[in-house]
């Protein structure tokens, strides 16, 4: 009997503990309006409030939109894909794209980007697989295309905009994938007239079974 007394004062003591700590509301049940809410606190009747003259929202400064989205105005007043790259192509810009397409790109699309990274060999299999620079589609696509899908994604593959944040380092990237392009693709006609010289001179002196033909200079590697 004692102990069924016992328990029923504390009971009554928890319940009483939760009636005190329970019942203080006044933390989320505060005098406030909210968002889209009507409000007589303002002249205009509403919570909102317009942002301060000349707030950017943070990511929408885009001053030079090519530069920064690769996107740039079509004639019929829509947006398209750049079809240059809006920075000078030096020998330095693309040793850069090199090493940043190195560090980032060839998991999966491979040294030559024809989509061959060790992720593809260890088994990297889904419906779309990683692109392969190389063919027909991609080989005309604007060069625009290349920046959107570094900074937004495409398909299976993930935004890299807060891995390669710097806008010259992603358009270098694109530079070298244009290269890798080029390079599997190239034939001596490609080559300017003072290397052709030079290399129909070296070809000329090989044994005739060891010349080769002019196809793509790259195709077979």
């Amino acid at each position: 009997m004692r102990s069924f007394r016992t328990l029923l004062s504390l009971s009554g003591a928890t319940f009483a503990l939760f009636a005190v700590t329970g019942c203080h509301i006044d933390m989320w049940r505060q005098p406030k309006v909210r968002a889209q809410q009507e409000s007589t606190f303002f002249a205009d009747q509403s919570a909102m409030r317009l942002p301060v003259h000349g707030t950017i929202a943070r990511g929408q400064d885009k001053q030079n939109e090519p530069l920064e989205t690769g996107f740039e105005d079509a004639p019929n007043g829509k947006k398209q894909y750049v079809k240059t790259i809006p920075i000078p192509v030096t020998p330095e810009l693309l040793k850069r794209g090199q090493e940043r397409f190195n560090i980032f790109c060839t998991p999966c699309h491979g040294k030559l980007g024809d989509g061959n990274g060790m992720i593809a060999q260890r088994g990297f299999s889904l419906r779309r697989p990683p692109g392969n620079y190389h063919t027909d589609r991609l080989r005309k696509m604007p060069i625009g295309h290349f920046y959107d899908v570094i900074t937004n994604g495409y398909g299976a593959m993930f935004s890299y905009a807060s891995r390669i944040q710097d806008t010259k380092d992603r358009w270098a990237i694109v530079a070298y994938v244009r290269v890798l392009q080029k390079s599997q693709n190239a034939t001596l006609n490609d080559v300017p007239a003072e290397e052709q010289k030079k290399m129909m001179e070296k070809e000329s002196a090989k044994p005739s079974g060891e010349k080769s033909s002019n196809t793509p200079m790259g195709e077979g590697h």
